[in-house]
């Protein structure tokens, strides 16, 4: 703790010293426009406290690790184990029509496991799904909860264990850090794309349909206790789902690597994550029956999810989350398109841990300096996104909502986010310019 504490010493030296220069200016230049300058400075001085904070704190943070399985045939042995009989399956109507839940289904049936399924869940998950599957999730008895999908079953499956723990809060009132605090009914995360790395974290994302609002809700209890990492329930997708959510997960690895509050475990984690999306994600793109590259992309978001639970997210995440509240935008797909321009607005102060990132994955390998081969890297982000055709701007933006949505943006990412640069609502406001269509 104190190596850490004398690490943060410095950068908050520096914030202190130049909010005094500005005081001392205030004196004599008595303007408006310095007045916000100082509360710039005291509010960043603000959330590099809080961030260093949570970083000297995380050793002491109950984070655990879901622990894997890789094949849905071991899951009925592990239900008769914990003496569980009726269970609830979160999922989406996509993967009903796909025959993926049959997949579920035929080896709880062997097993003789009663079930219920709620397959109601939309892309971006409302409370009203959350409350829709609370309720069958009582109506039928059941006493456990498997999220079979992508980020949105899982979270709305994380929402509903929330509410059923904590029945007297609302989905609002748990938003925010370590809101829930009771344990959920037993949690198994089936993952049937590779990249949200919600079978790992402690996130959800809940989003007011009313309101056009998400909630994002962060708390220890909403970790899986299983996750189950079989490759065939991701055979056969789409190429736009390879693909975007392949960069999610490597928005997550970048994010948490870059950030201000890694240790040895996430940088590792997020080095294994970025390493195989650049050896397996094209590939998985290319031939949607690929085994290997399959299982070893599930791999990849695991990694990335570990990664990023712990050290956290950034702007590229705050900007994404806002955009798909309001409008639909997948998350994956926006967090694509954000990230090269995200990073390349960081400029220098990410050079040195993006190289870092770059040379170790083995994404560049070339000897060239920090600034180049940072630069280098986020190339290749690009080229990966033109490669897999996905596009530089999104649609649906509207000019009158970028103030709000920016609101939106500043409130989620500050001061929780360590991010490498700090930015406001004002400064933020210039990505949705940039990925406006």
């Amino acid at each position: 703790m104190k190596k850490r504490f004398l690490l943060l010493w410095p950068d908050f030296c520096r914030n202190f010293s130049a909010l005094l220069t500005q005081l001392v200016y205030l004196r004599t230049h008595n303007a408006y426009h310095n007045v916000v300058l100082v509360m710039n400075i005291i509010r960043k001085i603000y959330c590099r406290a809080f961030q260093g904070v949570f970083h000297v704190l995380i050793p002491f943070f109950p984070y655990r690790n879901p622990k894997t399985r890789d094949s849905l045939n071991l899951l009925p042995a592990m239900l008769r184990k914990k003496k569980m009989e009726r269970i609830l399956i979160v999922t989406d109507p996509g993967l009903v029509k796909a025959g993926i839940l049959d997949m579920l289904t035929a080896e709880l049936d062997k097993g003789h496991i009663q079930y219920a399924v709620y397959a109601d869940v939309i892309p971006n998950p409302t409370i009203d799904n959350v409350e829709a599957a609370r309720e069958l999730y009582i109506r039928s008895g059941a006493q456990g909860i498997i999220a079979l999908g992508g980020g949105s079953a899982m979270d709305c499956a994380k929402a509903c264990g929330a509410r059923i723990a904590q029945p007297f809060m609302s989905i609002p009132q748990m938003k925010g850090i370590l809101r829930v605090i009771r344990k959920l009914p037993l949690l198994i995360a089936i993952p049937t794309t590779a990249g949200t790395g919600s079978e790992t974290t402690l996130a959800a994302v809940i989003t007011d349909a009313q309101k056009h609002h998400k909630y994002s809700l962060m708390s220890f209890p909403l970790i899986p206790h299983y996750a189950i990492l079989d490759y065939r329930l991701t055979t056969g997708l789409p190429q736009h789902i390879t693909s975007t959510t392949g960069m999610d997960a490597l928005t997550h690895a970048v994010e948490a690597f870059i950030g201000g509050s890694t240790t040895r475990h996430t940088r590792e984690m997020a080095v294994r994550a970025v390493s195989l999306i650049h050896r397996y994600l094209y590939r998985a793109y290319q031939d949607g029956n690929d085994a290997e590259a399959r299982q070893q992309m599930l791999q990849a978001a695991y990694s990335a999810g570990v990664a990023f639970t712990q050290s956290y997210v950034g702007y590229v995440h705050a900007v994404a989350h806002s955009l798909s509240g309001q409008y639909g935008t997948p998350h994956g797909l926006a967090n694509a398109v954000l990230l090269p321009i995200v990073l390349r607005e960081y400029g220098s102060a990410c050079h040195r841990r993006l190289a870092m990132l770059a040379r170790l994955s083995g994404v560049v390998t070339e000897q060239k300096t920090d600034a180049d081969t940072a630069n280098a890297f986020i190339d290749w982000v690009q080229q990966m996104n033109d490669r897999m055709n996905i596009p530089h701007k999104l649609t649906g933006i509207q000019e009158g909502d970028i103030d709000m949505l920016a609101a939106h943006a500043d409130a989620e990412a500050n001061p929780l986010y360590p991010v490498p640069v700090l930015m406001n609502k004002e400064e933020l406001k210039k990505f949705y310019y940039l990925v406006k269509e």
